[in-house]
């Protein structure tokens, strides 16, 4: 794991600042935006992507977020509201678990913000939450109101670390979200790994080759994606694929024309719906400029082999 950064022809550019390895700030418009990411220990990675301090010190922030994999975020400070893709707005509770994402979600915060988040795998779904996925696909709840007091207690214990104890904090999630683990059957882990392989599959996966690999119609890969990733096959075919160029735009310059043609889609028109859909930027604005939450997320990248695949695809 090394340092990266962003390089935009304009604005702020998201660089590694002081506050610990895989620390970076962007001196965003509204004031400094700044994203510390950890990886979760060796024995909870096929349940969890990286954990985040999230900090904004502006009084109002807006931002827009990509499609993407659920995330129980914590709200040391601050508040504001998701605004979903279908125009649907909801309030963030202290202890918020936002579903899977599948389009761009812009979100406002009202007050300077310390946030807590950790990526949930479709593993880590099953553990913490359990239901259909599709049914929060593009909502959120209140964890403490649905699952119980454990995660008000998590939340207490978080707020009383100020943030040159981000360490500490981590070692917290880790040690309370690992004990609720209960992994799941083996067959359900053989379905994951065959979801997860299919979808890193570069270009656009066919559902046949899924349905072929499993051993499963596409009607029962529909249901089992639904109830472990919140969408069926297709749509997270567009998704990841959206996710992929999305990284290959903004990190690794590549031409997104060129792009357009490799990755299967009809025509530019059509590159641009997808991309703008499922990141809320238009090729045009990966490439010259990202917004500071855009920037920071595709960071993430920069854990490596030291967080699972599909968290770190985009």
């Amino acid at each position: 794991m090394g340092s990266h950064h962003i390089d935009r022809t304009g604005g702020g550019v998201a660089l590694p600042d002081d506050r610990g390895p895989l620390s970076y700030t962007v001196a965003a418009a509204q004031g400094p935006v700044r994203l510390r990411y950890f990886a979760p220990p060796e024995h909870l990675r096929a349940y969890f992507g990286s954990l985040y301090l999230f900090t904004v010190s502006a009084d109002h922030y807006a931002d827009v977020t990509r499609a993407d994999v659920p995330q129980l975020r914590f709200m040391l400070d601050g508040g504001g509201h998701y605004h979903f893709q279908d125009g649907v707005a909801m309030a963030t509770p202290h202890v918020c678990l936002l579903g899977p994402t599948m389009g761009a979600t812009r979100f406002e915060l009202d007050r300077p913000a310390r946030v807590v988040g950790i990526s949930l795998l479709p593993a880590g779904w099953l553990a913490l939450h359990g239901s259909d996925a599709s049914l929060l696909a593009d909502r959120l709840c209140d964890l403490v109101a649905e699952r119980g007091d454990a995660y008000a207690r998590l939340l207490n214990d978080l707020r009383a670390l100020d943030d040159d104890q981000a360490d500490a904090m981590a070692a917290l999630c880790w040690a309370q979200l690992g004990a609720m683990i209960k992994p799941p059957r083996p067959a359900t882990w053989a379905l994951l790994h065959a979801v997860d392989a299919w979808l890193m599959d570069e270009g656009s996966p066919r559902i046949e080759i899924l349905a072929e690999t499993t051993g499963l119609s596409p009607r029962q890969l529909a249901r089992l994606t639904n109830k472990y990733y919140g969408a069926p096959p297709k749509l997270l075919a567009r998704k990841y694929r959206a996710l992929r160029c999305s990284a290959k735009i903004a990190l690794d310059r590549e031409s997104w024309q060129l792009l357009c043609d490799e990755a299967g889609f009809y025509d530019q028109s059509h590159f641009i719906r997808e991309i703008k859909h499922f990141i809320g930027l238009t090729p045009h604005q990966l490439q010259t400029e990202p917004s500071a939450v855009a920037q920071l997320t595709l960071l993430r990248r920069s854990l490596g082999a030291d967080v699972a695949t599909l968290n770190r695809l985009s």
